[in-house]
């Protein structure tokens, strides 16, 4: 057999089905939920392991390394993204976080269990934009909202399963055994991972590769994608994310990434206590998170199919909204019944809100702008990560009214939702154009 009909072949095997993609995505999501949610349900036990020798401060430090590395790792991502692909990068971060999870499972000191956390946020930080740039280049323009939502709603599962998982184990089993189960998924799935994945057409397309490019999009159903950055001379791939007609939706991009991370991370760092100052007991407390991340799964996936038809921009304008009401409401100290509601709403508005702005952004940049694009604004919104859960702590310790634990969380929903108001249509110049004729580039699918 050719070296021509062996590459064929190997390009038949990976023009996979939707179901298949969406399947093997779903599971690196769950993957990064879990590996991100699983510290905070260890700490308790980190506290009380003597070997390890952990403080209150040590283990604050501890759950900031991941939100640096990930902040790190989402720059990696948009400065590698177009230069090796992002079917390695995907497999590669995939390995990474891995690594890091069986080192903070086999810890012997503080110091490796922390190195371990750097490598899972560093991990965490490129598959993310990765993936779902990855999803929507290989999903047809009427479904990249709805099979991201997918894919993240696999984030949310995993998010729910590590608490789950906790709930069961501990304390009776080591709190190590929540890091050997995170890997465990890694291990199964990369095999199928490496064999099934196909490269991306836009990809193909930077290597020169049309013939193959074509092919596979034809085998997928896809449309031609369109190089309209190809030729531009730029720096990590962030160049043409400020060029004429696209930088105006980038900045505001970045703001609504700064402002769903800030939700994100310092509601889920503080929601539990923020109910427990409100009257209500840890016990309740934690099943309204648990309802709330219900929401954040039910949310992305509903969001996602309804944004496929109106657009996004709508949709994430109402997530962000949803959000800061449901904050207000939250301070009324309504009764359980209404509250449980209100958290089930809230998921869409905390982190359904971000997730939501990730197909925004996804359906707005042109297609060989989308990878870059997405992974740069997350490396930019990893800012509003680590802000978060300080300023939910300042805010508690700071002598204000119980009230304002919801207010501060309320204002940054609110720039969210007015940023995404504001996001312009971005203007590209066709490739190989002499004149000035721009493409106008909507989140609403052409019918």
């Amino acid at each position: 057999m050719s070296t021509k009909e062996q590459t064929q072949g190997k390009e038949h095997l990976r023009a996979i089905s939707e179901r298949v993609l969406l399947t093997v995505a779903l599971v690196i999501g769950g993957l990064e939920g879990y590996d991100l949610a699983v510290y905070g349900v260890t700490v308790p036990s980190l506290l009380a392991d003597h070997a390890l020798n952990v403080d209150k401060g040590a283990a604050g430090t501890l759950g900031s390394v991941v939100a640096v590395g990930m902040m790190i790792g989402a720059g990696l991502a948009g400065a590698m993204i177009s230069r090796i692909g992002p079917r390695r990068l995907i497999l590669a971060s995939c390995m990474i976080f891995s690594v890091g999870m069986l080192l903070s499972a086999a810890a012997p000191s503080v110091l490796i269990f922390g190195l371990g956390r750097i490598l899972v946020g560093l991990g965490l930080g490129i598959v993310l934009p990765t993936l779902l740039a990855y999803v929507a280049d290989l999903s047809l323009p009427g479904r990249r909202n709805r099979n991201t939502g997918i894919v993240m709603a696999g984030y949310a599962v995993g998010g729910l399963a590590a608490p789950l998982l906790g709930a069961a184990l501990l304390p009776g089993a080591s709190f190590r055994w929540l890091y050997v189960i995170g890997i465990i998924p890694a291990v199964v799935i990369l095999p199928f991972a490496w064999k099934l994945l196909p490269e991306t057409p836009v990809h193909l397309l930077r290597l020169r590769r049309t013939e193959s490019a074509h092919r596979l999009s034809a085998a997928m159903g896809l449309p031609e994608p369109v190089l309209v950055a190809a030729g531009k001379r730029h720096f990590a791939g962030i160049g043409p994310l400020f060029s004429a007609g696209v930088a105006g939706a980038t900045i505001l991009f970045w703001i609504m990434t700064f402002c769903g991370l800030l939700l994100v991370f310092g509601i889920t760092a503080w929601l539990p206590t923020m109910m427990q100052a409100n009257g209500y007991s840890l016990g309740s407390a934690l099943l309204q998170t648990a309802a709330m991340w219900i929401g954040v799964g039910v949310g992305v996936i509903v969001g996602g199919k309804i944004a496929d038809r109106i657009g996004a921009k709508p949709v994430v304008v109402t997530a962000f909204l949803m959000g800061a009401l449901s904050l207000v409401a939250m301070s009324l100290n309504p009764n359980v019944v209404v509250l449980f509601i209100l958290m089930f709403l809230s998921g869409v508005g905390f982190i359904g809100s971000q997730i939501l702005v990730n197909g925004f952004i996804l359906t707005r940049y042109p297609d060989d702008m989308r990878g870059s694009g997405l992974a740069w604004a997350l490396s930019f919104g990893r800012l509003g990560a680590i802000v978060g859960p300080s300023l939910g702590a300042w805010v508690l310790t700071s002598g204000l009214s119980v009230e304002w634990n919801f207010y501060t969380f309320a204002i940054p929903a609110v720039v969210g939702a007015i940023a995404s108001l504001l996001v312009p249509r971005i203007r590209v110049s066709e490739p190989g154009s002499h004149e000035q004729v721009g493409a106008l580039r909507g989140d609403v699918p052409a019918k």
